[in-house]
């Protein structure tokens, strides 16, 4: 004789939390039956399975992967009950313009907290979360990973997932050298989190499932650093919160989901970009963000941006390469790199619009926000292919790559490239890293 009915379920992701949720909730639940995940924000994720070696034995075929604008239809033809929303930086409303959808064709909609979906560490683990996408976690992490090591921590860096290819080999993925990221062949997003650790001294860990990728790490460090993606809560519960909120954007700290969450989690609300913000908008902020964390401690930071070569930039045409998710679906219609050049004497900023191709034209239409500078898109082949032929194509003499990853090694550009580069610097005290070192004083693990 038959069970009963398994409950059916459909989850919404991006080829990150989606996966994570899954391993936590789903997959050992004989109860419930997950019939596909969606894909969105990120191209060319869809078409793909998650494969039977993770998904384990309930799910001998694995599961799909869909694109998202199917699911409701799917919802509908296959009776599912629930749809669970597992990704981040969504506006409030569009996370329930999902719901709706959701709710209309009869299932129910819901979203896993943190209690849920969050694993416990054996050793003290510190998060950097942000409001949004492109507030500066990267470098707030790599500072902190730098003082954490000087100080004679073992360090590891527990990165949010960036599995944009086989899934089942990158399982749990550990980076050490630049060796590491062209033997995994990543893509230019996940070099863009990557290398910036490796070349400060850090190893990163990253993956699939990160249950097993914590007991790698903690096999090798007495302290964690989870550095989060978009502004997703953590996968690991922390001991110490770290959270962000961009000066630049202020009136963005409560607008999207899970950002507003998260900064209400908060143990420090960092108030990065702070450097040059009026004084009126920045205590505005300091007002807003205690209204909603009200125990947190607040500091003010900024993101000092320097050229490799100020000389080779000052009096040519330019063309600035930002990095791509803070200036896609992060929002931001320009980013550190056109500052940097446009603070060089007698540049010219060289508008690559008119000269995309492919799918950074496709970018384009799609973030009509985005100014006079391209996203270094970089998640295949093809859209490697298309950034190299819009520069190619435009009529600059330079390249500014704000980039954290390394263009000239992984584009064949007969143009000169310049990086910018960015990091973290408190503005006034109280310092980050006097709070981080506090709290390791105070925790008896640590």
């Amino acid at each position: 004789m038959n069970g009963p009915a398994r409950k059916r379920t459909v989850i919404l992701g991006a080829a990150g939390r989606d996966f994570h949720t899954f391993n936590m909730l789903f997959r050992d639940d004989p109860a419930r039956e997950v019939r596909a995940f969606t894909a969105a924000q990120i191209p060319d994720i869809d078409g793909r399975r998650y494969p039977p070696a993770l998904a384990g034995p309930l799910y001998p075929d694995g599961v799909p992967i869909l694109a998202e604008p199917a699911f409701d239809g799917l919802c509908r033809d296959q009776a599912v009950d629930e749809v669970l929303l597992a990704y981040s930086d969504l506006a409030h409303d569009e996370v329930m313009h999902l719901a709706s959808r959701a709710l209309a064709a009869g299932a129910d909609f819901r979203i896993a907290g943190p209690r849920a979906t969050m694993l416990r560490a054996a050793v003290p683990v510190i998060a950097v979360s942000a409001v949004r996408t492109g507030c500066g976690k990267s470098q707030t992490c790599r500072h902190l990973s730098r003082d954490l090591r000087a100080a004679g921590r073992r360090v590891a860096v527990i990165r949010h997932p960036m599995p944009y290819g086989d899934l089942a080999r990158q399982a749990v993925q550990r980076f050490a050298t630049r060796a590491d990221l062209d033997a995994a062949d990543c893509t230019i997003e996940e070099r863009e989190e990557y290398e910036p650790h490796i070349a400060a001294g850090a190893v990163v860990f990253a993956g699939v499932d990160y249950a097993a990728i914590l007991a790698a790490a903690e096999a090798e460090a007495d302290l964690l650093l989870w550095d989060g993606g978009n502004n997703d809560f953590p996968f690991l519960r922390p001991d110490l919160h770290i959270v962000l909120a961009d000066a630049l954007r202020p009136d963005q700290i409560a607008t999207h989901h899970p950002g507003e969450a998260v900064l209400r989690m908060a143990d420090i609300a960092v108030i990065a970009k702070a450097g040059g913000v009026d004084e009126k908008v920045l205590a505005g902020l300091e007002r807003d963000i205690r209204a909603r964390a009200p125990e947190a401690t607040i500091l003010r930071a900024e993101s000092p941006v320097r050229l490799d070569d100020p000389a080779a930039v000052a009096g040519r045409r330019v063309l600035v390469v930002e990095d791509g998710p803070t200036i896609t679906h992060g929002g931001m219609a320009t980013g550190a790199g056109f500052a940097a050049a446009r603070a060089c004497p007698g540049t010219t900023i060289v508008d690559p619009r008119p000269f995309a191709v492919g799918a950074l034209a496709d970018a384009f239409a799609r973030y009509p926000h985005i100014g006079p500078v391209l996203p270094a898109l970089g998640y295949g082949a093809a859209q490697r292919d298309a950034l190299a032929a819009t520069i190619a194509a435009s009529d600059a003499d330079i390249v500014v790559a704000a980039t954290p990853a390394d263009l000239a090694t992984l584009l064949d550009l007969a143009k000169p490239v310049v990086r910018a580069r960015y990091d973290y610097a408190d503005l006034g005290t109280p310092r980050l890293t006097d709070l981080v070192a506090a709290f390791l004083a105070s925790d008896a693990r640590a």
